[in-house]
């Protein structure tokens, strides 16, 4: 196989974004050779493009080889499966599913592992943030005591869930900031921490919009090793912030905006000077320090490049499916633990999740504001992410 032939299923945003992208010619070894767009509007093909509005004729028409779903998420799990079980290399677009047991199903379908199945973490090739796991993994900042991380950025008007019929309810969309915003964060925080063996939530619901769903978050995490952190976010801050800080033996990380690393560290681990130190208000030295990033990272284009790379060279995946289960448990964790009032071990029960989410749906009364007539067709295009 010389190049992937791809098909695309969803033409909204991010949709859109990933075909200017291939098109481009940004992922050698990737083509375009079918796009399939069930509501809204295809945009014009070029030659070798066949177009589709059903994705199991697309996934049955042998037209492609792989297939990059970027569908509204509760459909993430039912296409994922089909295109699986159908021998079809995956991409899907965060998250991988809404909840922790439709995550269980589609990577359980998985089973021909000759088939890469890639989740769209870009936030994963950032550079800072490959930076700050490097310094946690090689040992550089000694053992993570505190992290706490705001990242309240992620503004949204009232106007963009009015737009969108099926974000800010928990029949459409499946959750709030946790589950369309934040999936990146939440998959850094895993990827860099590591999973906590409890969380208590404390979530907001419509606080700042006219949505169902949560658009405001405070978590509190706590590990086997007595590490805590809280993570803080939030689509009705303006302005915003987004600052992520790491107290640790070896000092003290700030990660600003996501592009600036700053570290104050300590000429003794804190704990040995705690302990040994002869003075009652004494400090350990420490340095303070700029680390430098030579760049943002590839994105999106580098995980469409790498998930290529895997098929045609069996290069090694930056973001396997799989670990998408984890930014998902700690999304519905944070939930679950705020409509039952109590702290939730981890791993949690996926069946206790889903049955309240699925009553949500069903049981919902919730009925927006209606301004899609006024919506431009940018802002149609965009409903879908």
């Amino acid at each position: 196989m010389q190049n992937v032939r791809l098909g695309i299923v969803g033409l909204g945003n991010m949709g859109k974004a990933h075909l200017h992208n291939i098109r481009a010619g940004k992922v050698p070894g990737l083509r375009v050779t079918a796009l399939c767009e069930s509501v809204g509007t295809l945009p014009e093909l070029l030659e070798g493009e066949h177009p589709f509005t059903d994705v199991s004729q697309m996934i049955h028409s042998g037209r492609i080889d792989a297939i990059l779903i970027c569908t509204p998420h509760f459909s993430h799990t039912t296409i994922g499966i089909e295109a699986l079980q159908n021998g079809l290399h995956v991409l899907v677009e965060k998250p991988i599913s809404v909840h922790k047991a439709d995550c269980e199903r589609l990577i359980a379908a998985h089973t021909d592992k000759s088939k890469v199945f890639a989740a769209m973490f870009n936030m994963r090739t950032n550079a800072t943030f490959k930076k700050v796991k490097d310094l946690i993994d090689s040992g550089e900042l000694g053992e993570v005591r505190r992290v706490h991380w705001e990242v309240t950025n992620w503004f949204r008007t009232n106007y963009y869930y009015a737009t969108g019929g099926w974000r800010g309810t928990w029949k459409g969309e499946g959750g709030g900031v946790l589950m369309n915003q934040c999936p990146h964060n939440l998959d850094l925080f895993q990827w860099m921490f590591g999973m906590p063996k409890s969380v208590r939530g404390f979530c907001q619901f419509g606080r700042y919009h006219q949505v169902e769903v949560e658009d405001n978050v405070t978590a509190f995490m706590a590990w086997e090793n007595g590490a805590t952190a809280t993570f803080v976010t939030s689509t009705g801050e303006a302005p915003g912030a987004n600052r992520l800080e790491i107290a640790a033996e070896q000092g003290r990380l700030t990660v600003t905006d996501g592009t600036k690393i700053h570290f104050q560290r300590n000429r003794q681990p804190m704990s040995k000077f705690c302990m040994e130190a002869e003075a009652a208000f004494a400090m350990p030295e420490s340095w303070s320090m700029e680390i430098p990033v030579e760049q943002s990272g590839g994105q999106h284009v580098e995980i469409l490049q790498n998930f290529t790379n895997a098929i045609l060279k069996g290069e090694k995946l930056l973001s396997p499916a799989e670990q998408g289960i984890c930014s998902v448990e700690l999304a519905n964790a944070i939930l679950l633990s705020t409509w039952q009032d109590k702290t939730i071990e981890l791993p949690m029960s996926s069946a206790d999740y889903e049955r309240i989410l699925i009553e949500k749906g069903e049981t919902s009364t919730f009925q927006k504001t209606k301004v899609v007539a006024k919506a431009s067709a940018d802002d149609f295009a965009r409903s879908f992410r």
